[in-house]
């Protein structure tokens, strides 16, 4: 098959990958007069009395929003919110494909701040959460801080959907080897939203540490070579990444990273490292090669010393997709009625979908289409915003 073809094809024969589709039958003139005027106005009525209401009467209770302004989509880099539509769209079918969630892409042409932020906290309403996706870093931490407090969930997927499947899959990853966590060397190659997001989810940064197992030390690089405490061309959120990252006090190069590393994530470019540069890593190593579409290292390079190797790739052994994670964590957010995604709940994502199966060194997360995971995934997100208190009143 090729692919490119066969993509087009696709997109070009349906227009697209949605639809709107109505619940209710609109076939007399006493279900027009139910749906719309005048018997919506009693609805109307209800909810102008009592907002909570609308989560009662309408599609709020089960809507997100995926939200873009295309700075960022998948590796091809800032393509514009234009571009960006087929990627949301095909997220948005993921959502109710697996979760059965109603989403909706939100491509937003402009890529100033706070622009971004007034647009989503004016469009909130009709929705009951927000997953930003493909924002650039620095921004995307920017925008995100700025809606957490909205009232409904809010996640950029770039970075914790991202760090609750890498999570889960250290997690396997580690039983494979027999080895711990806890005692695990990581580095994180790619400093900006997904890299940041795993680097703090691995050292449980602001979370109780009797449902969190910290690693005990991870070391960070961007395209410059080791993050530290000091590096004088760091900007804002790199620099607090530097001053909890990097115990040993590393410099150098990423080669220099990986001697004496357990695991190596890489969420930055393909192509950037060979069998030999893996060399200096502990026994049994486990690699995750995650750039897209090209990794950083393909899978038969690193199997030469890596013991169990993943990508974000579907034709190879291993793929890890946020696919796995964000359609359970908002299924468990709406259902939870929760107005936040807290870190308990990442942190119970991630538990549920590592204990989706029993690992091998070839299967170390569950399938993405695998239709047990988001119930599972779901129910531990839900039980945990309850727990925490996340919830509406």
């Amino acid at each position: 098959m090729d692919l490119k073809e066969e993509a087009l094809r696709l997109h070009r024969l349906n227009k697209g990958k949605l639809a709107t589709k109505s619940k209710v039958s609109v076939k007399t003139k006493d279900d027009l007069s139910l749906v719309y005027t005048p018997g919506v106005a009693e609805v109307c009525r209800e909810i102008a009395a009592d907002k909570s209401k609308i989560y009662d009467y309408t599609i709020k209770s089960n809507s997100v929003a995926v939200v873009t302004d295309g700075s960022a989509v998948l590796g091809l880099g800032n393509i514009g919110a234009e571009a960006s539509l087929p990627v949301m769209e095909g997220k948005c079918v993921l959502f109710k494909e697996l979760a059965n969630i109603d989403a909706f892409p939100i491509c937003i042409k402009t890529q100033d701040d706070k622009e971004v932020i007034s647009i989503v906290k004016n469009i909130a309403t009709a929705f009951g959460g927000i997953n930003l996706e493909d924002i650039a870093a620095p921004r995307c931490f920017t925008i995100e801080q700025a809606l957490l407090n909205i009232g409904i969930p809010v996640m950029h997927d770039d970075q914790h959907g991202s760090a609750i499947v890498i999570l889960a899959a250290l997690t396997n990853a580690a039983k494979t080897v027999s080895k711990d966590l806890e005692e695990m060397k990581v580095v994180v190659n790619g400093a900006g939203a997904a890299g940041t997001a795993i680097a703090k989810l691995l050292l449980c940064l602001g979370i109780d540490k009797s449902i969190c197992t910290s690693v005990k030390e991870i070391v960070v690089c961007d395209s410059k070579g080791i993050v530290y405490d000091g590096r004088p061309d760091l900007n804002e959120f790199k620099k607090q990444l530097a001053k909890v990252t990097n115990n040993s006090r590393r410099r150098g190069t990423l080669r220099d990273a990986l001697e004496g590393a357990d695991a190596f994530i890489g969420v930055s470019t393909g192509n950037l490292l060979t069998a030999d540069e893996l060399k200096g890593m502990n026994k049994d190593a486990i690699v995750f090669a995650m750039a897209n579409p090209v990794p950083e290292i393909m899978p038969s390079e690193a199997r030469k010393i890596a013991a169990v190797v993943g990508t974000g790739r579907s034709d190879f052994p291993n793929q890890i997709n946020n696919s796995l994670a964000f359609p359970g964590v908002f299924r468990g957010a709406l259902d939870a009625k929760a107005i936040a995604i807290n870190n308990e709940m990442k942190i119970a994502a991630a538990n549920a979908l590592a204990n989706c199966i029993a690992p091998t060194r070839e299967r170390i997360l569950p399938y993405t289409l695998d239709k047990e995971v988001v119930p599972k995934v779901a129910e531990a997100v839900k039980m945990a915003a309850i727990e925490t208190g996340v919830v509406r009143k």
